[in-house]
């Protein structure tokens, strides 16, 4: 097979990860602030006071122009698998295609068709029906992000499927496998409830700073006590499901886990690194010296999180390439080395089955290709180095993530604590206006570190990005990443100054809330 030019898969992956990132720009607002425009319509049909419906409606405003960006940038992110990778669309399409296909049939079809009765519907028919619509659309919405998600955590844990040496491509036997898998459940539950946090802030945020300029105080104050709410209940679910997307790391991704600790020599009784300073330049796959220039640990803690046993076991990430560590199945662990040879005898394997004249040859040929099908990925490896992500980018991700969630669980409690309180503290009113942007930093943060934490990997252990591109000219990936970046960085824009003219001109108001 002609070698793949290196820079085509760095510029594949760039463009995919401007993509990715510019489209969670919307999508996390919109789980979040649907939720919120939803329980304030809900408060209105339950009281009838008026003032929860102009409430309910200026959010829904906002939720309305977030929506239409991310449909843009969704439809795009897509499309790009079968143009930058098709390798990996022909190779697990049939499985992977599924719960996309769904979400378009499905999910966006729900949310597309209830929205409109959501806007247009306030007269036409009843508030219950009305109410009903609202909420059925961020179901949708939600229903959406559930297959998107399960296709993603496919990708980091494949299950429910089987190679046909025939096709050359992955086949789904098991479809609860692949859509109800305990990785694709705890992935949807940390991502949304993490994007309910980032709605509650958005809220919170706006609010603060109507009241930072004298305006729509009972709006305001109304807003603060429903998003602090909604979001104190979001970032202690947020917080609960990432201590076990951990432990689903630990089983089944071990070498982001090392990267995201700056593991290097794992161990018994391993401490969680509550912060650090990486010792710039060093080498995460060779050597022997300190890593950290600073670090201060959680005694046990990690080994607890991965193995639920304070003594635990946790491989750093010179174990996991030179192996011949104990395994949590009781098996002993392969170096990288090793599963890059079988890997390589597998890829051999496929080759002889496909070019054999004789059933007796496709039969040996296919029972050493099964024998060594689970490292057929590791074949396209060159060297055991690539199997180490990017340590400073996912450790650092990693910590700005978890400082923030706490951060975000001390500021919901306090603007509970203070109340109406708060309309005296214009510093508290500051800061809270203040995170706004830091919620999106830590959504991102969070992406940074389950997609560049997987690093080589397209599929986790099956397919490395490697395998998986398009062969395309580097000059046109180069010219669409550019292309893209100013397109989504105008709608950005675009989106920024129709919100920031919607927010500067406020709710509706009568005599009794202005």
């Amino acid at each position: 097979m002609e070698p793949i030019d290196s820079s085509l898969v760095d510029w594949s992956r760039a463009q995919f990860a401007l993509t990715a990132m510019y489209h969670w720009l919307f999508v996390p607002l919109t789980l979040g602030l649907g939720v919120v425009m939803a329980i304030m319509e809900t408060l209105y049909v339950r009281t009838g006071r008026e003032f929860w419906k102009r409430t309910a409606q200026f959010w829904m405003k906002l939720f309305g122009i977030n929506f239409a960006m991310g449909v843009a940038t969704g439809i795009i992110l897509e499309f790009e698998f079968g143009t930058n990778w098709s390798n990996y669309s022909w190779f697990v399409g049939d499985i992977f295609g599924a719960p996309l296909a769904i979400e378009g049939i499905l999910a966006f079809f729900m949310e597309s068709t209830f929205i409109a009765v959501m806007y247009f519907g306030w007269n036409k028919v009843s508030k219950r029906a009305h109410l009903a619509s609202t909420w059925l659309t961020i179901i949708g919405a939600t229903i959406s992000a559930w297959w998107i998600l399960v296709a993603n955590a496919w990708m980091q844990h494949p299950v429910g499927m089987e190679f046909n040496p025939d096709t050359v491509r992955n086949e789904m036997v098991d479809f609860a496998a692949v859509a109800f898998s305990p990785v694709a459940v705890v992935k949807f539950c940390h991502t949304v409830s993490s994007s309910w946090v980032l709605g509650a802030v958005f809220v919170v945020g706006v609010s603060c700073w109507y009241l930072l300029r004298g305006r729509h105080r009972e709006f305001a104050l109304s807003s603060i006590r429903v998003a602090a709410w909604f979001g104190l209940f979001a970032a202690l679910i947020t917080a609960h499901t990432g201590h076990q997307s951990g432990r689903d790391i630990a089983l089944y991704q071990p070498m982001k886990l090392a990267a995201a600790e700056g593991l290097y020599e794992g161990g018994t009784e391993q401490g969680l690194v509550l912060g650090g300073i990486l010792r710039p330049g060093a080498d995460w796959t060779a050597g022997s010296d300190d890593r950290f220039l600073l670090k201060v640990e959680m005694p046990y803690a990690l080994s607890y999180l991965a193995t639920h046993d304070l003594q635990g076991y946790v491989p750093g990430i010179r174990n996991l390439l030179e192996g011949g560590y104990k395994m949590p199945d009781g098996s002993v662990a392969l170096s990288a080395e090793e599963m890059m040879k079988r890997g390589r005898v597998a890829i051999d394997a496929l080759a002889k089955y496909r070019a054999a004249s004789t059933p007796e040859e496709k039969a040996a040929a296919l029972a050493v290709l099964r024998a060594n099908f689970p490292w057929f990925g590791y074949g396209y490896l060159k060297s055991p180095g690539e199997l180490v992500p990017s340590v400073p980018l996912t450790f650092y991700s990693f910590r700005i993530m978890v400082m923030l969630g706490g951060y975000f669980i001390v500021l919901f409690a306090g603007l509970l604590l203070l109340g109406q309180r708060v309309t005296r503290w214009k510093l508290v009113q500051l800061a809270v206006v203040l995170t706004i942007p830091l919620a999106w930093l830590a959504s991102q943060a969070g992406w940074v570190v389950a997609e560049v934490g997987r690093q080589p990997w397209a599929i986790q252990g099956l397919l490395p990005n490697v395998a998986a591109i398009s062969r395309l000219d580097v000059s046109s990936v180069q010219t669409t990443f550019y292309i893209f970046l100013a397109l989504f960085t105008l709608l950005l824009v675009a989106e920024l100054g129709i919100m920031g003219k919607a927010i500067a001109a406020g709710p509706e108001t009568d005599s009794t809330s202005a």
